[in-house]
């Protein structure tokens, strides 16, 4: 798979065509937007990190190799979600949307490595 069908993108961030399929992969929606303002295809909250797991890691980055590696744990646990998730990918243009400010630690960018 090439890395352009597969992106990440802030969910408040505006829709473009280039998107092509748009899955919200945040436990809660995020604040302030109506669903016709995110465009968001599918909603895929049992693929994002648990609420303890979230609220542990705070979006403090000094904890983010452990975040990054309970989350992977987590998502063994997930199946048909995650499933779901990688037949999406696999059947064309994908962007996986977040809410969190952080662009570089978030579950997405977990979520990205892997997919890939």
């Amino acid at each position: 798979m090439s890395h352009t069908e597969l992106q990440i993108k802030r969910v408040y961030a505006e829709p473009s065509q280039e998107d092509g399929k748009r899955i919200l992969v945040d436990r809660l929606w995020p604040r302030g937007l109506t669903k016709q303002k995110a465009r968001v295809d599918l909603w895929l909250k049992e693929v994002a990190p648990s609420n303890q797991l979230r609220k542990w890691f705070a979006h403090e980055l000094k904890k983010w190799p452990e975040f990054e590696r309970k989350y992977i744990e987590e998502l063994k646990t997930v199946g048909a979600p995650l499933a779901l998730l990688r037949q999406q990918v696999s059947q064309g243009k994908v962007t996986l949307l977040y809410g969190a400010r952080d662009e570089e630690h978030n579950e997405a960018v977990v979520l990205l490595g892997i997919l890939h």
